[in-house]
């Protein structure tokens, strides 16, 4: 149960009915990330736009390196809620328990490519060290190996997002649903 007051979908009305019925439709159900900015209706059509654009519109970012970047992400913060539904998703491309357990035990090098490795120690550095990013370049590892300023961006973006989320999780006391985040729509 989170921290502030949440009103569930069976109470909900006007807007706030509106979205819910349009977060069912669109992703099969509504997570509780999203009932915690009950109080606030908009920010939850605001959140889903910016989550359904770098997740899901153009890039040269394929959507399982997406979900890779928000596991990763979600991680380096300790936020288990974020984790699991999105290594979930990213097992959603992937197939593949033993490799989605590996990742989360933190045994990414032996698992993924070096692009993907190259992906995940950016999008964790800089959500651990973000001031650093300010003086130092370090998309150069990430344009060595071909990633053009527009993917990096995506890189970028995709990380910033889950950071905000993270927050939103850990600060508000989202909790993981019974159903451990399945059967959403990817």
């Amino acid at each position: 149960m989170s921290r502030i007051k949440v009103i569930d979908p069976g109470e909900a009305n006007g807007k706030l009915k509106e979205i819910y019925d349009e977060l069912v439709k669109s992703r099969g159900k509504i997570a509780d990330v999203h009932m915690v900015q009950s109080l606030r209706p908009e920010s939850i059509k605001t959140h889903m736009a910016l989550y359904m654009d770098i997740m899901y519109s153009r890039s040269e970012l394929s959507r399982a390196e997406r979900e890779l970047i928000g596991t990763i992400v979600s991680m380096a913060n300790g936020c288990k809620y974020c984790t699991k539904h999105h290594a979930a998703a990213l097992n959603h491309y992937w197939k593949d328990d033993s490799k989605i357990e590996k990742l989360i035990k933190g045994n990414y090098t032996e698992i993924l490519s070096p692009h993907e490795i190259a992906l995940s120690e950016f999008s964790r550095h800089l959500t651990i060290n973000p001031e650093q990013h300010e003086s130092n370049d370090y998309t150069q590892k990430l344009k060595n190996l071909g990633l053009s300023d527009a993917a990096i961006l995506d890189v970028v973006l995709i990380t910033a997002y889950f950071n905000f989320v993270n927050r939103i999780v850990l600060s508000l006391g989202v909790r993981l649903e019974a159903d451990s985040g399945t059967g959403y729509k990817y």
